[in-house]
């Protein structure tokens, strides 16, 4: 699906920024991206208090596929892959940072 038909499939913008980071793990890897820096994936895996191999490996692989994260693969053994924020998932940065205050007053 291309990202206008994408957009065109829901009738508010809200519903179409949800569409790439809702759920309940996104915006928790896209903080630690955001904020920390590059991560390993068992770096991520550790920071993400109860998500299973496959949960993290399709919210990652969605992450990639929408632009918001890079993921580097390093031609070694055994293999290193590394994931970091793109410019478009850096504009998220600012929503997350607005519901970590949030979070912290209430």
């Amino acid at each position: 699906m291309t990202r206008k038909e994408r957009k065109e499939k829901y009738k508010c913008s809200v519903e179409y920024t949800l569409s790439f980071i809702g759920g309940k793990w996104k915006p928790i890897i896209l903080w630690h991206l955001g904020i920390e820096g590059t991560h390993r994936y068992g770096e991520l895996k550790k920071k993400l208090n109860g998500i299973n191999h496959k949960m993290l490996t399709q919210q990652l692989k969605e992450l990639v596929e929408d632009g918001l994260v890079n993921r580097v693969e390093y031609p070694q053994i055994p293999p290193k892959v590394e994931y970091s924020m793109t410019d478009k998932g850096m504009q998220f940065i600012d929503i997350l940072k607005l519901m970590h205050e949030w979070g912290n007053n209430n």
